[in-house]
């Protein structure tokens, strides 16, 4: 009896020691590389908004419970802890392989290079032996059948509750990183896969369009020429532009391709050409009803505008229809004045044709204006950092009467694209638990979801020679990015987009999570 007694407490001090050996080894490893530890994180799909505290309760939950296996009189309550412990990992395990967006890395320690389903058997296996020890010692205490009764429903809740706390933080944090975000972003594994690559010799072409399987770039220097090249980059083809008018004073010329229309506009002019694709002859649309500073045509008889408004002299946002004769309709409540109402104002405009909406994102604050086509406010949406105020500073030169930019300011947004449900944001930010040595060298893209007003998730553009991402375009699965001198194109998956170019308004989070 006695022997097999010895023998009992024998197997539980193994499965202590093996206890002590795992906690000790993880929480040190954690430790040792915190700052990276803290990142991956970052990236869970069920811990990212409390990883600044769950990374230092985590390793320190370990070296305490391993402190509590090593004295008899606390090995109990040692081995309650490592099962509970154990429950929550294997659960959060469970989770992120089931009902995740996406599978992150693995956390470091002793099981980094274990694939997650190996990961859970792991984890299963230390469970196991955990309710083997504390049987083993509940067994080991004479003549307390109440106290054994006790434990065993202890187990029982401490097993429930276990996976509940698990399960409240995935939900809870699932919910405030799609609608509350605290800029933590979520990078799920490739969702984008580059296809083809160009020289383009010169780092002058900007995105005009795309069209069937033809992508269409202007250029900066040579504003009557057109690059049509295909989408496997191979086959190119130069269109000449041809106006009626040729005597305008042109400063600021852009061009922008709406099948089967291209427009050629110049707001200082301010002149608007529209001519056919396939001939590449233009004429006049518009000519001095309305300067502007940025022009985006919603269909081939009008123009979502970015103007000054000649009685605040701030920015506004409008739009030009031609219906026989040019109308011009302004709205001075879209965009909102914080400082100036021109340098704080100051953004990019999109028109999403499947939502048959116009979209403003503000360079220097994370406000997106959504509106309708007849300049009527939907909603104002935010990007996922926390710039709400434009950090920016305005200098007046009274001998010039004009003022300036002083100093460098914060820019929040660079490029942006909208196509189907989704907007794509080309962030200038460093997000929180983010590798800056990952930030130098990448270009990063955050997408939203604009029906649910919602983000969705981020992924990286690695920099070429150096180079990040001057313009980028989106048209079904296909990502173009500019360069410097180069375009490169990538597929975006649709596990993460969803049917991106139907324009439908179906649960995006769902269909990422399949």
């Amino acid at each position: 009896m006695k022997l097999f007694k010895s023998h009992k407490q024998y197997i539980v001090t193994v499965i202590c020691l093996l206890y002590v050996l795992l906690f000790i080894y993880a929480a040190v490893s954690k430790l040792l590389d915190f700052e990276n530890f803290r990142v991956q994180l970052g990236q869970s799909p069920m811990l990212s908004v409390y990883a600044g505290w769950i990374a230092w309760v985590i390793p320190s939950a370990e070296i305490l419970i391993a402190a509590l296996l090593l004295f008899y009189r606390t090995r109990l309550l040692g081995l309650l802890a490592s099962f509970g412990l154990m429950v929550m990992f294997t659960t959060y395990i469970y989770i992120t392989l089931n009902y995740s967006s996406f599978i992150p890395c693995s956390c470091g320690g002793i099981l980094e290079k274990l694939g997650w389903t190996e990961h859970l058997v792991f984890n299963l296996f230390f469970v196991l032996i955990a309710l083997v020890g504390i049987s083993l010692l509940i067994h080991s205490y004479k003549g307390k059948q109440g106290s054994t009764l006790f434990l065993w429903v202890g187990i029982s809740s401490l097993t429930v509750c276990s996976i509940g706390i698990v399960i409240l933080l995935f939900i809870s944090s699932e919910d405030r990183i799609y609608h509350e975000n605290p800029f933590i972003r979520r990078y799920p594994h490739h969702p984008v896969k580059r296809t083809h690559e160009r020289d383009l010799t010169y780092n002058s072409y900007y995105i005009a369009g795309t069209w069937k399987d033809k992508i269409y770039l202007g250029n900066a220097t040579a504003p009557l020429h057109l690059l049509s090249i295909d989408t496997t980059l191979k086959d190119t083809q130069y269109i000449r532009l041809k106006l009626d008018r040729k005597d305008l004073p042109f400063r600021s010329v852009k061009t922008k391709v709406y099948p089967p229309y291209f427009f050629l506009m110049d707001g200082t002019v301010p002149c608007i050409f529209r001519g056919k694709i396939s001939d590449g002859k233009a004429s006049p649309w518009m000519y001095n009803n309305a300067y502007f500073s940025i022009g985006e045509p919603i269909d081939s008889n009008a123009i979502a505008i970015r103007a000054r408004s000649s009685r605040t002299k701030e920015n506004v946002l409008g739009i030009i229809r031609k219906e026989g004769h040019v109308k011009v309709a302004l709205s001075e409540k879209l965009l909102q004045k914080q400082i100036d109402g021109v340098f704080d104002t100051d953004g990019q405009l999109l028109w999403n044709p499947s939502l048959k909406q116009m979209i403003y994102m503000h360079y220097y604050r994370n406000e997106i204006i959504v509106a309708d086509s007849q300049l009527q406010l939907i909603r104002r949406n935010r990007t996922i950092d926390t710039i709400s105020q434009a950090q920016i500073k305005i200098a007046e030169v009274n001998s010039k009467h004009m003022t300036k930019m002083a100093g460098s300011p914060l820019k929040v947004n660079n490029h942006s694209r909208t196509y189907g449900d989704f907007l794509f944001v080309h962030s200038n930010l460093l997000g929180k638990y983010e590798s800056e040595n990952m930030w130098r060298k990448t270009s990063v893209i955050d997408v939203y979801n604009l029906p649910q007003n919602s983000y969705v998730f981020s992924f990286y553009i690695h920099d070429k020679n150096g180079k990040k991402i001057k313009d980028f375009m989106v048209s079904h699965d296909l990502l173009i990015v500019l360069q410097d001198h180069y375009i490169l194109t990538y597929r975006l998956r649709s596990k993460y987009t969803g049917n991106t170019g139907s324009g439908s308004r179906k649960d995006t989070l769902a269909n990422v999570r399949k």
